[in-house]
């Protein structure tokens, strides 16, 4: 059964569970469900599956706006545990990047390589900075001890384990109450060594002084063994997640809105029971499963009077993540001549990120001549299958304020003059910064667009252009984020705000709301299957790729550029 947006009407059908967005949540979801036997519809306001995981096309070449880089792939690792429980393993491959520089830190002057491997990462550190060698491994160790207790939340079963887990998980306990900046300021002092070992708030969003420590250390185990790229980009795993939900006979309409969720007011508990699509069909379910953020769901499908005094005053005290401007480029030339590669690199001054991320929180984005801060990417070298031997497409990304586009929060202001003006200025701005990483990259250039707030509010739908779903600060993760399990009887949420963010959070926030909803534990959906692999290669090194992959790749090549010519 096809994914479509085809006129057939659903009104007054009925579903086992309706699922509110196509994000990796919601299919993830939807996989669990319908390999339960239920009958699951997913439905999608924009005209592609897949949120922030979607790919797009620019003449030809592909992008992924919310896909750079994921870990914990390979054997054992829960990425890849996570695919192959869902059975979807043998639909995708991963590339391996740079396993020695899978991370480019460029700090003012200051250079430093993150390594695929943790020890190699800490005895790296110790060279460069040999008077902090005690503290680097103690904290290193406390960043590991933390990843891998975050691990084991999920999968305690046995009574004994739930009496034993606070001593299991001691150090996440001890130190979940305190931001990344105290933590790290306890244990080490050099300044830049202190930036280095924060390069990655990035991926969370918020600056030191506000960023949960536990969330960071989270994002430095996922990555402990290296960063990877799908073959295919986002889409890649997009379509091997709405291929399963087919094969069970789950329908995913696209270009389909929801206006509200239905609900029973007749008991003493509020209920859902379906919901109404923005051309006034309503469509009746058993169990609804929101995979918008809190604000969009609660706030405009529900609507606040219909919620208790506790969930109204929560959502009014609830902060959004930092939004987003992407620069999608490709361009004609030989990158890897400037000495980029298929690792990422993050830009940003020798300075405070307390201060740093003030400042790229401003509002007026024109006052300064620089972004602050911004990550690089060529996705033709992380996604070696992609490159045409010619064009080499660059994602470039630095945060902002929402307020920023305060000016043009309006209908169909992407058509007006003074906005296109407007993202003209931006995209000089981005190039005065990529032309200190890639010199000449200017004059290559052969189509470039950009995607703003209103971009990311108008095709993923979240709450002021957010990029992570609610702020990952202390008052947002955790036993204070959102549950999956909604005061309305039989609404449910995943994605991002629930469980974490990211392509593995977010997926994994699926599987425990339908583990919820089926009443099982989440290892009982993702159990090991022999039949299934998650293939790994290295983008840096062809040698063992293939005869079908190299086929495909002199084909397309071939194909691209005949029509580029």
């Amino acid at each position: 059964m096809p994914t479509t947006n085809l006129a057939k009407s659903l009104n007054n059908k009925t579903f086992d569970t309706v699922i509110i967005g196509s994000g990796v949540g919601g299919l993830a979801a939807a996989i669990c469900l319908s390999k339960a036997g239920q009958k699951v519809l997913v439905l999608e306001q924009h005209d592609v599956p897949g949120g922030w995981c979607h790919s797009f096309y620019l003449n030809g070449d592909r992008f992924t706006p919310g896909v750079h880089y994921v870990g914990l792939v390979g054997d054992g690792l829960s990425t890849s545990e996570l695919f192959e429980g869902l059975g979807i393993a043998n639909d995708m491959a991963f590339y391996r990047q740079n396993p020695d520089a899978f991370e480019h830190c460029w700090i003012g002057e200051e250079r430093f390589d993150y390594p695929a491997d943790f020890k190699t990462f800490e005895n790296r550190l110790i060279q460069r900075f040999p008077h902090e060698k005690k503290n680097i491994i103690k904290y290193l160790k406390l960043v590991s001890n933390v990843g891998n207790q975050i691990g084991l939340i999920p999968k305690i079963n046995s009574f004994w384990e739930q009496i034993t887990i606070p001593f299991r998980t001691k150090h996440m306990g001890k130190y979940a109450p305190f931001s990344l900046k105290r933590v790290l300021g306890w244990h080490i002092k050099d300044p830049l060594l202190q930036r280095i070992l924060n390069i990655q708030f990035g991926d969370h969003g918020l600056a030191p002084a506000k960023a949960s420590f536990v969330m960071h250390a989270a994002i430095m185990h996922h990555y402990h063994a290296g960063g990877f790229y799908p073959m295919g980009g986002g889409g890649a795993i997009v379509k091997a997640m709405t291929n399963a939900i087919k094969v069970k006979d789950g329908i995913i309409k696209t270009s389909t809105a929801v206006n509200r969720i239905l609900l029973d007011n007749t008991g003493k508990r509020k209920k859902a029971i379906g919901v109404e699509l923005a051309n006034g069909d309503h469509v009746f379910a058993n169990r609804i499963i929101s995979n918008a953020d809190p604000g969009i769901t609660y706030q405009k499908l529900i609507g606040e009077e219909h919620l208790s005094a506790k969930l109204k005053k929560k959502l009014s005290k609830t902060k959004y993540s930092c939004t987003s401007l992407m620069l999608f480029i490709t361009v004609a030339m030989d990158v890897t001549k400037a000495g980029i590669d298929s690792g990422n690199i993050w830009c940003m001054p020798n300075e405070d990120m307390d201060d740093l991320y003030d400042v790229m929180q401003k509002k007026d984005l024109l006052e300064d001549e620089e972004f602050p801060g911004m990550f690089i990417s060529c996705t033709t070298l992380k996604d070696p299958i992609s490159y045409d031997g010619k064009h080499h497409t660059i994602e470039a990304i630095t945060y902002i304020n929402y307020d920023a586009f305060e000016n043009f929060n309006s209908t169909n202001v992407e058509r007006s003059a003074s906005y296109l003006k407007f993202k003209e200025q931006l995209i000089a701005k981005f190039f005065i910064t990529l032309e200190k990483v890639i010199p000449g990259i200017s004059n290559h250039v052969v189509q470039k667009e950009l995607g703003t707030p209103l971009t990311n509010k108008y095709y993923i739908n979240s709450t002021r252009g957010s990029v992570y779903g609610t702020e990952k600060s202390l008052k947002h993760i955790g036993p204070f984020a959102y549950k999956s399990k909604s005061e309305i009887e039989n609404l449910y949420m995943c994605g991002a705000s629930i469980v974490s963010h990211g392509v593995t959070g977010a997926s994994y926030s699926g599987v425990q709301t339908a583990a919820t909803i089926l009443g099982c534990r989440q290892d009982d959906l993702i159990k090991p299957s022999d039949d299934q692999h998650l293939r790994v290669f290295e983008a840096e090194d062809d040698t063992n790729y293939p005869d079908w992959m190299r086929k495909k790749i002199e084909i397309k090549n071939s194909k691209l550029k005949a029509k580029k010519v």
